[in-house]
């Protein structure tokens, strides 16, 4: 990822990076007093967008990112060190989920502030060592800039800022883990501190900062989306094009799945930190908890109450004797960012459907072709259905010369997507069997469907929902025929 700097940044000889004002940039000051920091490309855009933050530029920053990458450090240790240093009059006030947490972000800001790497990049901004000088104060919960009107407060969610005047609040974490995110009464509480606490200790020119890695879509961030202006972040050029009251919201997704920006140009799949978090690894914790993952490491949080197949399919651990059908079904991608879906099954005399393997993939159409002909062929598939919406009847045409055995027939989908997914989402959940450790073999398949929301327009993908509605509709019609015929006969 390339570092974006921000225009008004020049370098001095030692090729320093320093603002306008001959202070140095946030990420310099972060390298000079942490030098053990691990500076990746990501960091780098993460700490430009705090230095703008810093300098006044922006007034309203939610920042969201995945555990264990870099953000407490960043935007609640070095940041209020960092602006209590370009101007030592600001006030700043830390809230978390408890006192005990902002208080130890306190004490860090102010071993920074000590440390002699703070004292030659910002001489000014001082406070109280021992009992000198007299008069100022220097708790784990408050700490005043000696001879300026500057202070740093720390506060649990819930604590009291009584007769305070805050220039600018961090909100880091609100909520201590899942089960409190999870909890209605704890949110409401939240909220209800955000808007009784924080809003009224604001003035016209107060700034926010929210740091969280998401847990719930009615937690903090996910209510003020709802409920105030914002704006995307994909550019440095946001910044100067956000209106006043517009919050602008930055998402770090660990495993990439959203387009790529100028302000994170990685492809689809790429990790985050690598060296510090592997796709391995990012994988093996999505298959654990899909829509935990999906909350906590891709900042894209789902209510279970809202999912289409909320109940989960069932799953089987080996196939019936009485099968009757054994074919596949395959949508092709619609368009670029789309899947290419293609899914054998076996029926049994029930009716029921067992998913025996799965090709979901962006690949290229040359190298789904391939893949979509070999899992045919090992899963003896007898009938192979093809959507020829969208260039299907030539991926039709192009199965039948890879395998010249198979009946292979494509047909033209006119209905509406939407509606045909939700009508026969009961009979999906009800007639289809994946089998036992179907997470582990098609991660991103499980994850779309079981993460699939029955608001249609919050999807970012439907391809996988679509090939489990498409081969349902295929299927009981012709089963309930077969059942007529039986009973007649008897």
């Amino acid at each position: 990822m390339e570092k974006i700097f921000n225009n008004n940044n020049l370098e001095n000889s030692n090729n320093e990076v320093l603002s306008a004002d001959k202070t140095p940039s946030f990420a310099t000051f972060a390298e000079r007093v942490y030098p053990f920091l691990e500076m990746t490309p990501f960091h780098r855009t993460y700490y430009d967008i705090l230095d703008a933050y810093a300098r006044g530029r922006i007034r309203k920053l939610i920042v969201s990112m995945p555990p264990q990458h870099g953000k407490s450090i960043g935007a609640t240790t070095l940041l209020p060190a960092y602006m209590l240093g370009i101007e030592p009059d600001t006030r700043i006030a830390i809230a978390s989920y408890s006192g005990t947490l902002a208080s130890k972000f306190n004490r860090r800001v102010q071993r920074i502030i000590e440390s002699k790497e703070y004292a030659e990049m910002f001489p000014e901004t001082t406070i109280k060592q021992g009992t000198k000088p007299p008069g100022w104060i220097r708790t784990s919960d408050e700490v005043e800039i000696i001879g300026h009107q500057g202070e740093l407060i720390s506060v649990g969610r819930e604590g009291s800022l009584t007769g305070n005047r805050v220039d600018c609040f961090i909100l880091d974490d609100l909520y201590k883990d899942a089960m409190e995110a999870q909890s209605p009464p704890i949110r409401e509480n939240c909220w209800e501190w955000y808007t009784s606490v924080v809003r009224t200790r604001m003035h016209n020119a107060s700034r926010e900062l929210i740091v969280f890695t998401r847990w719930h879509e009615e937690d903090l961030i996910g209510t003020l989306c709802r409920t105030e202006p914002y704006r995307l972040m994909t550019s440095m050029r946001d910044i100067d094009e956000v209106a006043g009251d517009e919050w602008l919201v930055l998402n770090f997704e660990a495993l990439k799945a959203s387009p790529p920006t100028e302000l994170d140009p990685r492809d689809t799949g790429e990790a985050l930190w690598p060296e510090q978090q592997s796709i391995e690894l990012l994988e093996t914790k999505r298959r654990l908890d899909p829509q935990r993952f999906e909350a906590m490491y891709q900042g894209h949080p789902t209510a279970r109450e809202g999912l289409l197949y909320g109940d989960g399919f069932a799953t089987y651990a080996t196939l019936p004797r009485d099968i009757v059908t054994a074919a596949s079904y395959t949508d092709t991608a619609d368009m670029g960012d789309d899947y290419l879906c293609s899914v054998a099954y076996k029926v049994d005399t029930d009716g029921i459907i067992y998913i025996t393997d799965v090709v979901y993939t962006r690949e290229p159409m040359e190298r789904s072709e391939k893949m979509v002909a070999e899992m045919l062929l090992r899963s003896d598939t007898r009938q192979a259905l093809v959507e020829s919406n969208n260039g299907g009847r030539g991926f039709a045409r192009s199965l039948k010369r890879l395998c010249p055995t198979l009946h292979i027939e494509w047909f033209h989908q006119s209905a509406n997507k939407e509606a045909r997914i939700l009508s026969n989402s009961a009979t999906v959940l009800h007639s289809v069997r994946m089998p036992e450790g179907w997470a582990r073999l098609w991660p991103e398949f499980y994850h779309h469907l079981t993460t699939y929301r029955r608001l249609f327009r919050a999807n970012s993908h439907d391809d996988a929902a679509d090939v489990l509605t498409g081969i349902v509709e295929r299927e009981m019609p012709r089963f309930t025929r077969d059942s007529m015929r039986r009973l007649a006969f008897v």
